[in-house]
């Protein structure tokens, strides 16, 4: 994958703002031909730049608990559990960390007794959890994937 230039990000920053408009569009924005900017989205869609997701609203959808977990490993345990935390449905996103946890995930459960079965079953039948730490989320200020500074 090459660097990204001024246009590419220019491209990304437009859909950022609204991923349904037209290559036309982006075209006509940036003083450009739509096939410069079909074929530098198709590069970019193609080297992993990015990618087009819906992102839903949890609570609209009955997912109305959101929590981050903490979790402590036993050494040498950290890659196993993280690939088998990858496969619960309710877990969005898993990453190792520095600090207090090894691993931290963030999950959205129906309800709070959905996060107790997660929590005292699934979590306690894995081999080499040490302790998990969970915050459940009181209320959102900000939700973005927005990653483009101006």
């Amino acid at each position: 994958m090459g660097k990204l230039d001024v246009m590419d990000m220019a491209i990304l920053g437009f859909l950022q703002e609204n991923g349904k408009r037209s290559y036309t569009e982006i075209a006509k924005l940036l003083d450009v031909s739509e096939g410069t900017i079909r074929t530098r989205i198709n590069r970019m869609l193609k080297d992993g730049v990015f990618e087009f997701i819906i992102h839903m609203d949890p609570n609209k959808i009955g997912l109305d608990v959101q929590v981050i977990i903490g979790i402590s490993t036993k050494l040498g345990k950290q890659e196993e559990i993280a690939r088998t935390l990858n496969q619960f449905q309710e877990v969005r996103f898993v990453g190792a960390f520095s600090g207090r946890h090894d691993l931290i995930l963030q999950a959205y459960f129906k309800n709070n007794d959905d996060l107790v079965q997660f929590v005292n079953k699934d979590l306690a039948k894995m081999d080499g959890i040490i302790s998990v730490d969970v915050s459940i989320e009181l209320k959102q200020y900000k939700d973005s994937f927005s990653y483009i500074v101006e």
